[in-house]
């Protein structure tokens, strides 16, 4: 229907959204078996379907990366096919949510404050991170800046280097025009000065440059002895 024409995190597409790129997406997506040799042959099966536990007694399970948009009835249709469960009983089927965030380029400060109010903080997936790693540091540095902001003390940023920097200057330095929520990824962080050929190496570098970055700052803003 046109007015469910909805634009999609990459990092939480609906399955059918998926299926329709192509026919292998879904078996290089959620489908992954890497990691998950069948235990009668110790070979990878050709896709797989994660079930993970989710109460104490084992009796709920939740469908790994089985986000959909799907009506309750064809998703109870489509799921009976998976072998294994041709008889389950769905608790709650798939339904998606909306993501709403501000437009952090054009409205937030280096701070986190809003711009044109002072003292007003957001925090969190609203400002444009996604994931609860992100939100959780964006959160961090949301409450050092309130915090700094009250007893009327400067901050020092963080630098870009480090992970919280990095999700910083996605938010404040990104273009308005197009903005989107982004988790962590190496594509946010300063490209390293040496010329590292590995894309490991690379990563490990970036890594290791992080945690240096992320150190001296905590120091500098005393937050660490």
């Amino acid at each position: 229907r046109a007015f469910e024409k909805l634009v999609h995190f990459e990092g939480c597409m609906p399955i059918e959204e998926m299926a329709a790129r192509g026919e292998m997406t879904l078996a290089f997506g959620p489908l992954k078996p890497v990691g998950l040799p069948d235990p009668r042959t110790g070979k990878d099966p050709f896709a797989v379907v994660q079930l993970r536990q989710d109460d104490r007694h084992a009796t709920l399970y939740n469908m790994v990366g089985f986000q959909t948009r799907l009506k309750h009835p064809d998703q109870q249709r489509l799921f009976r096919t998976i072998p294994g469960l041709e008889t389950a009983r769905f608790a709650r089927l798939g339904s998606m949510h909306r993501n709403t965030f501000v437009n952090a380029p054009r409205c937030l400060e280096k701070s986190l404050q809003i711009k044109g109010h002072p003292g007003l903080f957001l925090a969190g997936q609203l400002t444009g991170v996604e994931g609860y790693v992100e939100s959780a540091a964006c959160g961090f540095m949301a409450g050092i800046f309130a915090a700094r902001y009250l007893k009327g003390e400067s901050l020092p940023l963080p630098p870009a280097e480090s992970g919280c920097g990095a999700l910083l200057a996605h938010l404040v330095e990104s273009s308005a025009d197009d903005f989107q929520p982004m988790n962590i990824n190496y594509g946010l962080f300063p490209p390293l000065q040496q010329r590292v050929r590995s894309r490991r190496e690379r990563r490990l570098a970036t890594a290791e440059r992080a945690l240096i970055a992320s150190e001296a700052w905590c120091r500098e803003a005393g937050l660490k002895d």
